[in-house]
């Protein structure tokens, strides 16, 4: 098939332009990189882009993003893709334009904040204070990586600190091509997904164990280094201060042979917050509607994209630390093929759901147990 195929029957067309607009066929070929990427894991890699929006129901909503937490906003000089998914984003938004957001509806405030913004200015006040929002730029992006035949990962223990959706995602694929999969949650800062679908959960989680410790508490401090020291591949999405703050080292793991994926808005060396959408949209992955105003591309389209991807750089070079930015990821897709209306928008598309995954911690003791690691 061609790229404007693979995005059709990829779903993402379904889920890109207003409501009441045409569907929209986005630009570059990210569902045509997606296809290639999931077919080593036994998976249809584009259809995996629009699964969540499969599950949900929900459909194009133009400038406001399908999962509803991200908007695209003018800003003096140009566009900016804004999310405000946390419970402490509206404070957060908030401090960036310098106002005191309502907590019903924040949208307009900001959206009258950003309009006499400079793109720069708002870009360097997020990534000091933390939120998600970037304006609209077109920064390089690494190509692809290619994986040759199927992936045999048995016998290999991959150590899951990701939480949502790109680096679940990149787990499950893992675990999918026969890799023991352990996801590890603090009390403090449990999966935030669990608080969305649980058949979009069941469908990223199932099959793997799931462990909670607490690094405040030296036995489980020490516990889950004796867990990272085991794994053959460790995952983590979030910025490296993160689990440095556990004393984890990707670069001491590294070193002893192991494979660290580390997965960011913008890479290791970047303080930027970032999410599927705004990321996305912010990377330059959008489409352009009849007056040339942006609208998003499909459901946060940065996360299947950015899991996919990680999993196949774990896969096909172990015993490395990879730098996995969600930005160039996106960017690296998008490769002048230019987009437009299609008159064809078949809906995106789901697996069939498995039970619900289990509940947070309930492989504790059974993993440390296998691993011989006291709690």
């Amino acid at each position: 098939m061609g790229v404007w195929e693979d995005w059709t029957a990829s779903g993402v067309v379904a889920l890109t332009g207003h409501p009441d607009g045409p569907a929209l066929v986005p630009p570059g070929s990210a569902a045509t990189v997606a296809s290639a990427l999931g077919r080593p894991f036994g998976v249809d890699g584009a259809a995996l882009l629009g699964e969540r929006a499969a599950l949900s129901g929900r459909g194009r909503a133009g400038r406001r993003a399908v999962g509803g937490a991200s908007r695209l906003l003018r800003t003096a000089d140009g566009w900016a893709a804004v999310s405000c998914a946390r419970p402490d984003d509206p404070v957060l938004l908030g401090a960036v334009v310098e106002q005191v957001l309502p907590d019903d509806d924040p949208w307009p405030v900001v959206t009258a904040a950003l309009a006499a913004m400079p793109g720069r200015e708002l870009a360097e006040r997020a990534e000091l204070i933390g939120v998600p929002a970037a304006p609209l730029l077109t920064p390089g992006g690494a190509a692809a990586p290619t994986v040759s035949g199927a992936v045999d990962l048995r016998g290999r223990l991959v150590v899951s600190f990701a939480a949502l959706w790109a680096g679940p995602l990149c787990a499950h694929l893992l675990g999918r091509a026969g890799a023991h999969v352990v996801t590890v949650e603090t009390p403090q800062r449990p999966d935030g997904a669990r608080r969305g679908d649980p058949r979009f959960y069941a469908l990223l989680h199932h099959g793997e164990q799931q462990v909670v410790l607490d690094p405040d508490r030296d036995r489980d401090r020490a516990a889950l280094h004796a867990l990272v020291a085991a794994a053959d591949v460790v995952i983590e999405a979030s910025r490296p201060r993160a689990l440095r703050g556990f004393g984890l080292s990707a670069e001491q793991e590294v070193a002893r042979g192991a494979t660290w994926v580390s997965i960011t808005a913008a890479g290791r060396s970047s303080d930027r917050v970032g999410f599927g959408d705004d990321v996305a949209a912010a990377a330059g992955l959008v489409a352009w509607d009849a007056d040339g105003a942006p609208v998003f591309v499909g459901d946060a389209i940065a996360d299947p994209l950015t899991g996919l991807t990680a999993a196949a750089l774990a896969a096909s070079e172990p015993g490395v630390l990879h730098d996995v930015s969600m930005t160039a990821v996106v960017a690296g897709t998008l490769d002048g093929t230019v987009g437009g209306p299609s008159a064809e928008a078949p809906r995106p598309r789901h697996r069939p759901v498995p039970d619900p995954a289990p509940g947070a911690g309930r492989g504790t003791a059974a993993v440390l147990a296998r691993l011989g690691i006291r709690p």
